[in-house]
């Protein structure tokens, strides 16, 4: 089924939406652009976004979805982060969100990060006692969400080229 040119131009700015909620967390991201990509197809009766393009899209967004998990978690072990460290961060992280999120909304993920950040730091300095230890374990993790970021930007940009081509093509 041929779907109107505006369709397609709805979805990708519904997709653009996402990659900037790739930035931002308040909003959706990878996963808006995955949902604007099922919908296009289901509605085209996935004529020229094939399932075998939707399966392509769904892996890389598992991949981008997933990186969050993974990435900071090895940037917090090649940093020395101990799980103890990794388990303050993510509660400091967590209530850093959510008082972000009071405080007005955009400051959340700061808040957040921050609240990570201070987390790992607090554990690591008081396991060794050494700040040169503590700040490399949280300067991995650092690293580790950073990584994380650029992975799922890619991956964003990657599955709208490959819905764009196949769309398109």
């Amino acid at each position: 089924m041929v779907l109107p040119e505006w369709a397609f131009w709805l979805t990708l700015g519904v997709m653009a939406l996402g990659l900037i909620g790739v930035m931002i967390p308040i909003l959706p991201g990878l996963e808006l652009i995955w949902i604007a990509a099922l919908i296009y197809a289901i509605a085209e009766r996935f004529a020229t976004i094939d399932p075998l393009t939707f399966i392509a899209l769904t892996i890389l967004a598992a991949i981008g979805i997933t990186a969050s998990i993974w990435a900071s978690h090895l940037g917090s072990k090649l940093g020395g982060a101990s799980w103890q460290a990794l388990l303050a961060g993510l509660g400091l992280g967590a209530l850093g969100f959510i008082v972000g999120l009071i405080a007005g909304g955009i400051g959340a993920l700061p808040a957040g990060l921050i609240g990570a950040f201070v987390g790992i730091l607090l554990v690591e300095y008081h396991r060794r006692k050494d700040w040169k230890e503590t700040a490399r374990a949280g300067t991995g993790w650092l690293v580790g969400c950073l990584l994380s970021g650029a992975v799922q930007f890619i991956v964003g940009i990657t599955m709208i080229l490959l819905f764009v081509w196949q769309a398109r093509g």
